[in-house]
Formats: structure tokens, C-alpha cells, sequence
């Protein structure tokens, strides 16, 4: 990753820990997920100047949640009352480009399997009732995709961590509470990430990414 690239990771990732940053609160929930993730087709585009050349083309995607890396994320949620909270969550995604993708491309690989990484400031409404023990909620955030980018043709291979471009998440979902401090979670969630990225020998790939997965969590409050 150039530097100039790192340098706006870490000033992006600077202003997120400020949003989400606050006066002390009252409640602090500590949150890690596991699922089943997926992705839908999405326009690949760029240069490969030692290799393929220009290329557009769609790619399938899959997930491939349970193979290693597995899909995860980790999300604090600082509750600042009953029903309205703020957080930050690091969420490790992934896509593999199919089989046909790679054939008809004259690709070896080309995929972010050690993350699509996703890092998001986020908000949060929940629903409580003294009427029942479960209680929904819903979500979204606003952040940035740090992708490990993997991209094998017929010349430089790229293998790093880069800068991707903004990305926003939501999710809907509800949380059962097993213990006073402990709780699991059942949620849908969705993300886009931008990735515009760098290949080996000044070449670059541009690609919008939508991932939708159903998660299943425990929290810790205290």
C-alpha cells in the first residue's frame, strides 16, 4: 500500500473513533457474529499492464463463509439510552470470484479473502418491551473497506492490503438475553463497499461490492 494511501486509512479511521467517540454512557455491549455470508455479481474493471491488459467484465462471487478466513465481525455499541446507541464494528467479509469468472478472464485468482474488510461508525435503535424478553432492532453505518486484495493473471501477482473507498452497512435483527450481561443475536446484514485499488506493474481495479448475510451473535454488557 503507497503511503499516501496509508495515510488517509488511518485519517479516516482517526475520524471514525471521533464519531463514535462521547461523553460516558451507561451501557457498553461488546458483540462478535459469525453467519452465513453471500455477495451478487458486480462489474469488475481496470488495468493489468503486465498481464491481461484493460478488462471489464462481471464477476459471480462467492462467499465461502465457513472456509478459512471464516466471515466474523466485532462490534462495541455504547448505549446512551433504552433504545438509542452508537459504536464502531469491524466487519471481515470476503468474495471469491466462481470458477467461470476466472476461465473466461484468463484470471488464476482474483478475490478479498483475507477480508473485504469493513470498518463502520455506526447508530442503532432497539425496541424494548416489558411485555416480552426478546427485543428488535435496527441499524446502519457510514465507513471505509480495507480490502486484502488478491489478483493472479498472466503477470504480476498482487497480494496486499489496501485502501478500498467508503462503505456503508445496515442491519435488522433481535437479541434475546440469556444472563443479566450476556445475550445472542440473530440479524440480516448488508454492506456496499467501493474498491479501487492498486495491481503490481501500475495497473488498477475498480468494483462496487453489495454482500448480504445472516448472522448469529453473542453480546457481553456491562
Amino acid at each position: 500500500m503507497g503511503m499516501q494511501k496509508m495515510s488517509r486509512v488511518w485519517k479516516l479511521a482517526a475520524v471514525l473513533s471521533v464519531l463514535a467517540a462521547g461523553p460516558a454512557l451507561a451501557e457498553f455491549e461488546l458483540s462478535v457474529y459469525t453467519g452465513v455470508q453471500t455477495s451478487p455479481h458486480s462489474v469488475v474493471k481496470g488495468n493489468d499492464p503486465s498481464g491481461i491488459g484493460d478488462f471489464d467484465f462481471t464477476a459471480g462471487w462467492e462467499g465461502k463463509s465457513l472456509s478459512m478466513p471464516p466471515y466474523y465481525g466485532i462490534r462495541g455499541t455504547w448505549w446512551r439510552s433504552a433504545t438509542v446507541g452508537f459504536g464502531l464494528e469491524f466487519n471481515h467479509a470476503k468474495v471469491y470470484a466462481d470458477k467461470d469468472t476466472l476461465k473466461d478472464n484468463d484470471l488464476e485468482t482474483l478475490e478479498f479473502t483475507d477480508g473485504l474488510n469493513i470498518l463502520t461508525v455506526n447508530a442503532f435503535r432497539r425496541f424494548p418491551s416489558e411485555d416480552r424478553r426478546w427485543t428488535p432492532y435496527i441499524g446502519g453505518g457510514v465507513g471505509i473497506s480495507i480490502p486484502h486484495v488478491e489478483f493472479e493473471s498472466t503477470g504480476e501477482d498482487t497480494f496486499n492490503y489496501q485502501y478500498g473507498g467508503p462503505a456503508v452497512q445496515w442491519v435488522a435483527g433481535v437479541k434475546y438475553p440469556l444472563t443479566e450481561t450476556w445475550s445472542m443475536f440473530g440479524e440480516y446484514k448488508g454492506t456496499y463497499s467501493r474498491n479501487d485499488v492498486d495491481l503490481e506493474g501500475g495497473g488498477n481495479l475498480e468494483t462496487n461490492i453489495v454482500t448480504n448475510a445472516l448472522n448469529l451473535g453473542v453480546s457481553f454488557n456491562f
